[in-house]
């Protein structure tokens, strides 16, 4: 019979098999992100139930030392992220503007210390109404806790994958322009990264189209997607290679509106979709959702805007299945109160 530990081992390596498979079949689903983080927690406590010496064992005195200096550092981490999202939060509100979508690091960090205020005391006390508002939120907070550091961890890794395969397309996605009508530093590193990603294709001796994609906004004198082919133009980049998608005002529309015209040119075309790094796991997963058969790269973004967006991309993948999570959150918390209760 297994021991716990195998057990644990056992499964952490079949969802790391399903894991690999699912990889293979599609590496832009959000189910990925879970498959490899659940994975990487059963190996986590699988080792720690098999390396964890018995009571009259001498090496236990030295484990409980081990456990308490992990636990310490992690306590420590939690809150210096709160004060680093503090901090970035006032960076981006100096930099960008206190609108609501940039103060979202500020209030994830404000956010940390108050779980902080409300767990303490009452997983301390172990009564009381404080007690009972920390056994609800303590499993609702882990569990979204655990789908961020999956969203995270695989978001980082689906960025360094590579594009191998020749491509019809390179589609780069409008992010707003400045006073109306220039490129602003962000919007220009997407198109400097499709323009490189568009050379190295053409070396191989299949140069691509390249869509620039992006409506007019209320505040803006063109579309964002002539605004993007000027730029490139501008720089030397060749007209003829050049296709405008000047309806869009989402990420999604952006990509089913390019969709619609890459089937009209060449049908059964595969892309490369460009956008800023934060935003490559989150459009890949929406690539998926409107049918775009391509790959997503992301440019490089400045580091004080980079927790924010990360934020941001996060809830908006979070809130794109809210029933599901939801759901899943008011079962944790139910879970909670039913193991308090016992």
């Amino acid at each position: 019979m297994f021991s716990p530990a195998t057990a644990l081992n056992v499964l952490s390596s079949v969802l790391f098999v399903l894991f690999c498979a699912a990889v293979l079949r599609d590496p832009r689903r959000f189910g990925n992100a879970v498959l490899l983080g659940l994975s990487l927690f059963l190996l986590a406590a699988g080792t720690s139930a098999g390396t964890e010496p018995s009571v009259n064992d001498p090496a236990y005195m030295v484990w409980d030392l081990v456990t308490l200096v992990l636990f310490s550092l992690v306590a420590f981490g939690v809150v210096a992220l709160a004060f680093f999202l503090l901090y970035n939060g006032v960076q981006m509100a100096r930099k960008e503007g206190r609108r609501p979508a940039n103060l979202l690091s500020l209030a994830a960090g404000l956010g940390i210390l108050g779980t902080i205020g409300i767990l303490a005391p009452g997983l301390s006390t172990g009564a009381g109404p404080w007690y009972w508002i920390a056994v609800v939120t303590f499993p609702v907070v882990a569990y979204v806790s655990f789908l961020f550091t999956c969203f995270l961890g695989y978001a980082y890794l689906y960025g360094r994958l590579r594009v191998r395969k020749d491509v019809d397309f390179v589609i780069v996605l409008g992010s707003g322009l400045i006073g109306g009508n220039r490129v602003p530093p962000l919007l220009a590193g997407r198109l400097e990264r499709g323009r490189a990603v568009y050379e190295a294709q053409a070396a191989r001796g299949n140069p691509p189209l390249l869509v620039t994609s992006g409506g007019q906004g209320p505040d803006e004198d063109l579309p964002e997607a002539h605004a993007m082919a000027d730029y490139l133009t501008e720089r030397g980049f060749p007209e003829e290679h050049l296709v405008r998608e000047d309806r869009s005002t989402t990420t999604e529309e952006n990509l089913r509106f390019s969709r619609a015209i890459m089937e009209e040119l060449r049908p059964g075309h595969r892309c490369v979709v460009v956008t800023n790094n934060f935003h490559v796991f989150r459009a890949a997963t929406l690539a998926r959702l409107t049918g775009v058969d391509g790959h997503v790269v992301g440019s490089p973004t400045a580091a004080y805007f980079w927790p924010t967006a990360t934020i941001r991309e996060f809830a908006a993948v979070f809130l794109r299945h809210k029933v599901l999570n939801i759901g899943m959150c008011l079962l944790f918390a139910a879970v909670g109160v039913l193991s308090a209760s016992l």
